[in-house]
């Protein structure tokens, strides 16, 4: 190649080229010039590699040699660098180099005007080559990390729900990792999965981050569980909307201040989604119906308070059991006033009557006896949660 000798000229004097192509970079990109993030004995390596291999190819007409472009993009990815400033950094090296190819074929009298408009269009095919190559291997690369870094995630996150972490730096460096507070109020969050390996929040993580409420995330088989940090005052608010949104079955715990205690708030998540009444999306906080969580968190002993309490109930033929059960349940959502329970069912307030004193006389239990109707209540919650189930 006619600039062979122009060439073989600058690569004797490479180690001081590729210092001031470095030198170069480092005063036109932000954030090359940060030591900590890229070593200025770092880039002055790749600069000269890559100064070494680009040069090669004028010397002797060799293909053109990408790994050194690899090798910097995948460093790149792992430094944090953004792409567009490895990509700005590369072109400025190459006119840097394209300028000292100019300035050294002075000296040679046998290079015409034309071999440099040849080597002109030779470097920057060059150029696109080496791009390519190292916005491919940073790609790469930043989707290995990516990939890295969701499975650490995953697995701390993993952690804080079962309890793996107990120390108070391991806890203190988890929350930092995950990007939540070293201290609460937190709450769990556990959403009902309709089928595996679907999310039933999709996208929840950056739909809370948007409204500053830091939260980290677990797919289960069954189930979608969430840690959120509520420390803003409308935290509470906004996360709770932001989940109705999805209008899936979600379970929330109550709200708690130290991330030991996430294992027993996801328990407590998971029997309030137990305990949501009927098939269709809801939200249950456990802290409105501690009740029907307690319910929901003993089902042995549920079910033998259901046979207890409800026994002669539901020996009775199939119709007659159902009437007397779907009476007992609108009249506990009227708050024990008649008329609205009969509305709901459309009948008259009498034959709602009637079938409550039936249901006394068949449990013997009395609705106007605070326990007696507490008895009834719980039993009532019960059966429904153990049919959902079965």
């Amino acid at each position: 190649m006619s600039l062979s000798g122009v060439s073989a000229a600058l690569r004797v004097r490479l180690p001081d080229l590729g210092e001031r192509m470095a030198l170069r970079i480092r005063a036109e990109v932000e954030s090359y010039a940060d030591e900590s993030l890229i070593p200025f004995a770092s880039l002055r390596k790749s600069c000269t590699a890559n100064a070494d291999h680009i040069l090669g190819r004028f010397a002797v007409d060799a293909a053109p040699d990408v790994r050194p472009a690899e090798e910097t993009g995948r460093l790149r990815a792992e430094q944090g660098v953004p792409l567009a400033d490895t990509l700005h950094a590369y072109r400025i090296g190459f006119e840097y180099l394209w300028a000292q190819l100019l300035d050294e074929a002075q000296r040679h009298p046998e290079v015409t005007d034309a071999h440099l408009v040849a080597g002109s269009s030779e470097i920057w095919a060059q150029f696109g080559c080496y791009a390519e190559a190292v916005a491919a291997a940073y790609r790469e690369a930043s989707a290995e990390l990516a990939l890295q870094r969701e499975v650490r995630r995953s697995a701390l996150v993993e952690a804080l729900f079962t309890g793996a972490l107990a120390d108070r730096t391991t806890l203190w460096e988890t929350a930092r990792q995950l990007g939540l507070p070293e201290r609460g109020p937190y709450a769990v969050v556990a959403a009902s999965v309709p089928d595996p390996g679907g999310e039933p929040l999709p996208g929840i993580e950056a739909d809370l981050r948007r409204t500053g409420v830091p939260s980290a995330w677990r797919l289960l088989p069954d189930q979608q569980i969430g840690l959120l940090a509520l420390t803003h005052p409308d935290a509470e608010t906004v996360s709770h909307r932001a989940v109705r949104r999805h209008h899936a079955r979600v379970g929330v715990s109550p709200r708690f201040d130290s991330l030991r205690d996430t294992p027993q708030a996801l328990r407590f998540a998971r029997l309030a989604l137990a305990g949501l009444p009927g098939e269709g999306p809801g939200v249950a906080l456990f802290d409105d119906s501690p009740l029907a969580m307690l319910v929901a968190a003993a089902p042995a002993e549920s079910a033998r308070l259901v046979e207890v309490v409800l026994g002669p109930v539901l020996e009775l033929p199939a119709p007659e059991r159902g009437r007397l059960l779907q009476t007992l349940g609108h009249w506990f959502t009227a708050k024990g006033v008649a008329a609205d329970a009969a509305h709901h069912l459309f009948i008259h307030p009498n034959t709602v009557r009637y079938r409550l004193r039936r249901i006394e006389e068949l449990t013997g239990r009395s609705l106007t006896d605070p326990a007696a109707v507490a008895d009834l209540g719980t039993a009532l919650h019960a059966l429904r949660l153990s049919r959902k189930h079965t």
